[in-house]
């Protein structure tokens, strides 16, 4: 049985009011996945990582100067079929939330699965997370 509303709103407020869309149903995010480009999907959770480390850190990424294409964010126990499909995309992974994915094209090139939030600073995760912007989400000639 899915989270009650009331319970995950200001969750998901503080990712959209970054610019994140939601993608609430499954249709949603095959549409947001079929975009050329690339997309950051994040897997919101209501766990204290997801509070203390993971949405934290999205934050500042997004403070970086490339950024992903499109932003975009599931959440688990929430909408349930949604997230299902994204993590359709996430071959070879097991579910994991919090997680942040980024794909290029549909194609997932890169995966922070909740075992590699849980351990560190939201400052590190931002880091990480703004390398991997640097690496896929850069202009081609900007990454030569």
């Amino acid at each position: 049985m899915p989270y009650p509303e009331y319970f995950v709103a200001p969750m998901r407020e503080e990712l959209t009011q970054l610019g994140v869309e939601e993608l609430r149903t499954a249709e949603a995010v095959d549409v947001a996945l079929a975009r050329k480009g690339t997309t950051l999907v994040v897997v919101n959770s209501v766990c204290g990582c997801a509070a203390g480390k993971a949405r934290p850190s999205i934050a500042m990424a997004l403070g970086h100067e490339i950024k992903p294409d499109f932003l975009t964010t599931v959440f688990a126990g929430a909408d349930i079929e949604a997230t299902d499909r994204a993590r359709s995309y996430f071959t070879g992974y097991p579910p994991s939330s919090p997680s942040v994915a980024l794909l290029q094209d549909g194609q997932l090139v890169y995966i922070m699965e909740r075992r590699q939030i849980e351990g560190q600073s939201a400052e590190l995760i931002a880091r990480q997370l703004m390398a991997a912007f640097d690496q896929y989400c850069a202009p081609a000639h900007d990454r030569a």
